[in-house]
């Protein structure tokens, strides 16, 4: 499968401390951009002026968006809502939305306004935008999904976020987003009572991606679950 590079995916992308594979990373070297691969938008084409308009306009709202990412907490939330909302007479997430839709930044800033909600503890705000990224991503698209998982783990409904992580875990098959929602499954269905479904979230966990962090993790969680089963 042939994988292209966007510099807005690749922003979003470092705003969640992807790490990117080996076949990447040289994509990121013969390219020269950044980290992720293209996402396809399947909206209809708006014109390209309006595109780079609205690509002109994420530029500061995705400064934001990092800058809060990296700063603390009595400074996040401020930068934050910056990032949404915009600052320095430059549009936020939301503005983009609003006067560019459907052009690709348009769908980005979606996924940026979805989690600059989930950080600052506004989760029903989290799950209606990140529910309204559309992405054939190998990470993003899982990234997003399991996001709403987050929120609804936030908003105590752990049943739902159970669905969302199993979903994120089987988008894609890579060694980021795979092994990081299978664990969340796992762990969620403990909470849940679900020791067996646990139990297999772990297993292929420790199966198929035995050298990711999260796999170091999965003993002490299987332990639990097969407590649980006797």
């Amino acid at each position: 499968t042939r994988l292209s590079l966007n510099q807005e995916l690749i922003q979003a992308w470092i705003a969640k401390g992807a790490q990117p594979s080996p076949r990447v990373q040289r994509l990121i070297k013969e390219f020269a951009l950044g980290m992720t691969a293209a996402i396809e938008i399947k909206k209809p084409a708006k014109p390209a002026p309006k595109k780079a308009e609205a690509a002109n306009e994420m530029a500061q709202a995705q400064n934001y968006m990092q800058a809060a990412m990296s700063a603390g907490a009595t400074q996040s939330d401020s930068l934050y809502n910056l990032a949404l909302n915009g600052g320095e007479g430059k549009y936020g997430f939301l503005d983009i939305i609003d006067n560019y839709g459907g052009t690709p930044s348009a769908n980005i800033a979606s996924y940026n306004a979805g989690f600059a909600y989930l950080y600052t503890g506004k989760y029903q705000e989290a799950i209606d935008y990140l529910e309204d990224f559309k992405s054939d991503d190998e990470i993003l698209a899982p990234l997003a999904t399991g996001g709403i998982g987050d929120a609804f783990m936030q908003l105590e409904q752990p049943e739902e976020a159970l669905d969302y992580y199993v979903k994120a875990a089987n988008m894609r098959s890579n060694s980021f987003t795979t092994p990081k929602f299978l664990l969340k499954a796992a762990i969620t269905a403990l909470e849940v009572g679900n020791a067996e479904d646990a139990l297999k979230y772990l297993n292929k966990l420790e199966n198929e991606y035995p050298e990711s962090p999260e796999a170091g993790e999965a003993p002490v969680f299987i332990g639990q679950a097969q407590a649980m089963n006797e």
